[in-house]
């Protein structure tokens, strides 16, 4: 179970004034568990880690193992939610290395449908022309443009590369129960398909088969994952008092230095593997909170990689930051520093220590010059990089985020802002239905 320390906060805002939001914070629980909040229509997240059956995970695991055994490589098309939960939990948990390790475990995990890059999505087809591969498509709608246009290139190499029977097989929907493209696609071809539930927004998905299907093909257990959110879900219940509840304390924390102008969070990581746990924590509280000119500006950097390109600014820049550090207690491999007899770098001092140790003493040290330089510091302890913990950080910061996004006085489940590009695009690109809009934007350029 992660555990929460917010102390290096204090200074800056204080105990009393976090305290203070239990009231609120209760409100803001009670109101999702009831449903009668903004974005009411998307709470199936809220318990969804205690609802998901056996019989499902059996299902999901099945699939899974249908790939496995097909394919040498995986892509996962999908863009926003419909990837990074997927990419942040299989990151966190794989080699670092996997991809260029000749004896491998399970198929190589790729990713496509996150962009329109011509140069990406021609040497992702090229890779693929001597490639045993399947497709996990994840769409609800079918039409996200980013998405579809990915597929329809894929399932084109994959049927003539595989033949249709093969094809049929190894591609796999994730999509609407009755509606839309992709629903159509699967239905017509015989595809096996999973659905999105109607009221799980894409960036609370990763405990769906959006995220379970891609992470089990990856050959980790979904269920200790599933498991571990489970336990946060009691852990942050609306019943568990606010003082001991970390996903309320983090929600008044972070709404507290707001308040006392911090207008951005940088959610930092000690280790490389979290890389893609903050791009997928970036959109959840981006896409969230960011709304009616509010919001807190999600940013992430690696340590101690970044503090050696972003170091400068954290330590001396606009003090409108605060840090959330995510520290791993427990690494899997040992490593200790050689003795070198010359000591040119002048590390003999280190010689024996492991190098984890180095690593501690760096963000302890990080942490203390980022305070003293006027930085509020939240942390967050994982025990280690496994799937239950995984899985508990993930559904802490999914409730954290409903509490915050209620606390600051936004809909916390739409997106009204992320369609305006698409119209534009749409309009540039004389899509049909978009004549007049596309008159209006020409008389712009």
């Amino acid at each position: 179970m992660i555990k929460l320390n917010i102390e290096k906060t204090f200074g800056f805002i204080s105990k009393e004034s976090v305290d203070a939001y239990a009231a609120e914070v209760k409100a803001a629980q009670e109101t999702l568990e009831q449903g009668t909040g903004k974005g009411n229509d998307f709470l199936g997240w809220l318990h969804l880690p205690s609802s998901i059956t056996p019989e499902h995970l059996a299902d999901l695991k099945a699939t899974a193992q249908v790939l496995r055994d097909n394919c040498e490589v995986v892509i996962v098309a999908g863009i926003g939610g419909s990837y990074l939960g997927a990419r942040a939990v299989i990151e966190a948990l794989s080699n670092s290395f996997t991809w260029l390790q000749d004896k491998k475990t399970a198929p190589v995990m790729i990713y496509a449908g996150h962009n329109i890059s011509e140069d990406y999505l021609f040497e992702l087809t090229e890779y693929l022309k001597d490639k045993k591969f399947g497709v996990i498509n994840i769409s609800k709608s079918g039409t996200t443009t980013e998405t579809a246009l990915a597929f329809r290139l894929l399932k084109k190499q994959c049927e003539d590369q595989r033949g249709k029977e093969t094809a049929r097989k190894v591609i796999v929907a994730i999509t609407d129960p009755k509606k839309g493209a992709a629903r159509i696609t699967a239905d017509k071809e015989g595809y096996k398909s999973f659905i999105i539930p109607d009221n799980v927004g894409g960036r609370f998905s990763v405990l769906t088969p959006v995220g379970l299907l891609p992470i089990a093909v990856a050959g980790f257990d979904i269920e200790k994952l599933v498991a571990g959110a489970a336990d946060m879900e009691k852990a942050c219940g609306a019943h568990v008092p606010f003082t001991e509840n970390p996903a309320a304390i983090y929600a008044a924390t972070r709404n507290d230095l707001y308040k006392n102008g911090k207008k951005i969070e940088i959610l930092v990581n000690f280790s490389p593997k979290l890389h893609y746990v903050s791009e997928w924590w970036k959109q959840l509280y981006g896409e969230s909170e960011g709304k009616d000119n509010k919001g807190i500006f999600p940013a992430a950097v690696d340590f101690s990689t970044d503090l050696h390109s972003m170091g400068q600014w954290i330590q001396e820049g606009e003090r409108t930051i605060f840090e959330t550090v995510i520290s791993v207690e427990k690494v899997e491999h040992k490593l200790e520093v050689p003795t070198d007899e010359a000591n040119l770098d002048g590390l003999n001092f280190l010689a024996g220590k492991r190098v984890d140790e180095v690593n501690k003493m760096a963000e302890l040290g990080t942490q203390l010059a980022h305070v003293d330089g006027g930085v509020p510091n939240i942390r967050i302890v994982l025990p280690e990089l496994t799937e239950y913990n995984i899985g508990g950080l993930m559904y802490f910061f999914e409730k954290a985020c409903g509490i915050s996004g209620y606390l600051l006085g936004v809909n916390p489940f739409n997106q009204p802002g992320v369609e305006a590009y698409k119209k534009n695009m749409f309009a540039l690109l004389n899509k049909p239905g978009y004549e007049e809009e596309s008159k209006a934007i020409q008389a712009r350029l």
